[in-house]
């Protein structure tokens, strides 16, 4: 219900921005662009949707292997402890246990295109468990906002284009973005956590809060340890090398099995198709929207309301460049690392706009590409408060990336 206010706040809101500016400066391109940006959105969530065919054909079969051979009924034992207290609703050692770490995995990779595929197979054993088909249950919900918080550990590409862009250490980043990564996910699980009245003051999820921060603190000792290139040599490897160590593994544990894992993949593959072509209303949607409100210039007010309000307040002045990466991450992607690259070209890649944008990017994920997407694969329309608890995140890794940057670089 939350998503179809904002959906049509969209709309309205930029409205009235284009009415202001065409009656009162006289800007005459701003509905022709307003029309232009519904198409040229409605027709990149097309080619995003037919984009991500083939990635959800070939990690679906992937996952179909790894649950015929016993590799995610394996995983969803071992992590039985932790996510019977944070997914309540779900049995303990249900096959979605182990479909939702593979996403968590890809995400703290920074590998995005695997980590979609596995996230809506995770959403389809939920939906499965669902009793109301049509609204999303607290373990969607939480599933979701774990996912918007973007956790991240290894946030490769972002090291690259501080490189190409010039940076003289492009891993200066690391630490911070991993810091307000961290706070991120911490309030997105304990905010919706209460909301469930789910108790995380427990063994299971204390234990794996203490080893994300020796995580964190061994990752920051090896960025000091490396040279910019061999940092981001290391950090390209890591992600790809245990990428594709999970592949041979899901393979041979089929081979064990004795299953026909080419039969089994290629049933897999099939369900990546149809789940592709079944989120294109959903993602077309919601990018028209945020086409418009960017077109309209509703975008560039905010952006310079929220400026003036950090200046009248005494805050740095500095953050007002970053701001267009900070609200662009949740609305899309894309966006907000062309934001990203445009704020290194603007004020330098070392400046502490160019970084605080830099852990923007790298800190939230797209809360409402998450939702359109995996909500809209399996026909969730009521998503409940999945919503407010994703933005609550977002803004919670927004002022940890203020503090932490100004800490770091300030």
């Amino acid at each position: 219900m939350a998503l179809n206010y904002i959906w049509i706040a969209f709309f309205v809101i930029a409205a009235c921005v284009a009415a202001v500016k065409l009656i009162f400066f006289g800007d005459v391109e701003v509905f022709p662009n307003i029309m232009n940006a519904t198409m040229d959105s409605a027709k990149t969530g097309f080619e995003i949707s037919i984009g991500l065919t083939g990635v959800l054909s070939l990690w679906m079969g992937i996952m179909k292997i790894g649950e015929q051979g016993g590799m995610v009924q394996a995983l969803a034992r071992w992590l039985a402890p932790l996510f019977h207290k944070l997914f309540p609703e779900i049995p303990k050692g249900h096959p979605v246990v182990g479909n939702i770490f593979m996403n968590l995995s890809a995400n703290m990779l920074g590998l995005d295109n695997a980590a979609t595929p596995l996230g809506l197979k995770a959403m389809e054993g939920l939906q499965e468990l669902n009793p109301r088909k049509d609204t999303a249950s607290n373990s969607m919900i939480m599933f979701l906002v774990m996912n918007t918080a973007g956790l991240t550990i290894v946030p490769v590409s972002i090291l690259a284009y501080r490189a190409t862009m010039g940076a003289a250490q492009p891993t200066d980043v690391f630490v911070p973005i991993l810091l307000a990564t961290l706070i991120s996910m911490v309030v997105g699980v304990a905010v919706t956590g209460a909301i469930q009245r789910i108790s995380l003051w427990n063994v299971p999820v204390m234990l794996t809060l203490g080893l994300f921060s020796l995580i964190v603190a061994g990752m920051a000792w090896a960025s000091a340890a490396l040279s910019r290139e061999d940092m981001g040599i290391f950090s390209a490897n890591l992600a790809n090398v245990i990428l594709l160590g999970i592949i041979i593994v899901f393979i041979i544990a089929g081979v064990r099995k004795k299953i026909n894992v080419y039969d089994a993949f290629i049933e897999g593959a099939k369900g990546g198709f149809q789940t592709a072509i079944g989120i294109i209303p959903y993602l077309i949607a919601i990018l028209v929207a945020i086409g418009v409100f960017r077109a309209s210039g509703a975008m560039d007010w905010l952006l310079s309301g929220i400026g003036w309000v950090v200046e009248a307040c005494g805050g740095n002045a500095d953050i007002t460049g970053a701001l267009p990466t900070a609200l662009m991450k949740p609305l899309s992607g894309s966006g907000a690392r062309g934001m990203m690259l445009e704020c290194m070209q603007t004020y330098g890649p070392d400046s502490f706009a160019g970084r605080l944008s830099c852990i923007f990017q790298g800190s939230t994920d797209t809360t409402f590409y998450i939702l359109a997407v995996y909500f809209g694969s399996v026909g969730i329309r009521n998503t409940r408060y999945a919503l407010p608890c994703g933005l609550i995140a977002d803004l919670a890794s927004i002022i940890a990336a203020i503090i932490v940057c100004t800490i770091f670089f300030g």
